[in-house]
């Protein structure tokens, strides 16, 4: 059975951290390319973050660039987005998807709230 799991969103202050978890189960994760999406309500999905199988290569939205990075544990299946000098349109619904020949495994995503 797949899952795809995030955690760790939250309320968080402007200018503070978060870091957020995806674990995942049930599929190969080391193949898969993970990403990082957040939504707003009334927003189109936006994408976020890509990580690649091996966690060498990761690509950010202009938004967020030198604000987030992110990471994977093949062993753990799981992959992380460290969020930091959040500002209040960070707010959203974060997502993390897996993909992989024509494979897309999403979660149900967790919600930043960037509010002081």
């Amino acid at each position: 059975q797949v899952q795809v799991v995030e955690s760790g969103g939250g309320l968080v202050q402007p200018g503070g951290s978060l870091r957020l978890s995806c674990a995942a189960s049930g599929f190969t994760f080391g193949l898969y390319t993970m990403r990082w999406y957040r939504q707003t309500p009334g927003k189109e999905r936006e994408l976020v973050a890509v990580i690649t199988t091996s966690g060498a290569s990761t690509n950010f939205a202009d938004s967020v660039k030198g604000r987030f990075t992110a990471s994977r544990d093949n062993l753990r299946n799981t992959v992380y987005l460290r969020m930091n000098s959040l500002k209040p349109e960070d707010t959203a619904v974060y997502y993390c998807s897996a993909e992989f020949a024509g494979n897309n495994y999403w979660g149900q995503g967790t919600q930043v709230t960037v509010s002081s």
